[in-house]
């Protein structure tokens, strides 16, 4: 089970244009915010997309680097960039089952072809949002069973917001007896 302040799985995708991600080599200010996502056959995950796509430099700003990660090949990742306009969001693609498995996200099997005519992988990951500090601790986890019911972004600038005025610590953290 992952747990915050603790370090973070390893974690290397290929990228459309930037290479490739590793997440132990970002060099950043505060944080690296990891947006698991479904694939191109799933409408919610384009939707959720935008809106990271959209608030990405309000992300920059408070020294958030973003990607967005799916286990998409390269070919539907870059449909998907396509489909939401990604300019500023990373996309990131080729994420293997066993990674996701290591990130504890939830694996599904395909149910055939999608709401929107789009053929579901045999398998793949269900969604996971991950803030990760720069020395690799994980400070925020976000895993679903289902694609439904996302932590929204916009509520997540306002959180940093207060977490870096008041160098909030991550919470989550005891795995002592209970």
């Amino acid at each position: 089970m992952l747990v915050p302040r603790q370090s973070s799985p390893a974690l290397h995708v290929p990228t459309l244009g930037h290479g490739v991600f590793d997440l132990a080599a970002e060099n950043l200010e505060r944080f690296t915010l990891l947006c698991f996502y479904r694939g191109l056959h799933c409408p919610i995950c384009a939707t959720y997309l935008r809106e990271l796509e959209r608030l990405t430099p309000a992300f920059a700003e408070r020294g958030v680097s973003t990607i967005a990660i799916s286990s998409d090949d390269g070919e539907r990742a870059r449909a998907m960039a396509d489909k939401i306009g990604a300019h500023d969001l990373r996309i990131g693609y080729g994420l293997s089952l066993s990674m996701a498995r290591d990130w504890g996200l939830y694996i599904s099997a395909s149910r055939g072809t999608t709401s929107i005519g789009i053929e579901e992988p045999s398998l793949f990951s269900e969604p996971g949002l991950f803030l990760i500090r720069p020395d690799g601790s994980i400070y925020f986890i976000s895993v679903q069973s289902m694609p439904f019911v996302r932590p929204k972004f916009s509520e997540m600038l306002q959180a940093l917001d207060f977490v870096i005025k008041n160098d909030y610590p991550a919470r989550g953290e005891y795995t002592g007896a209970v």
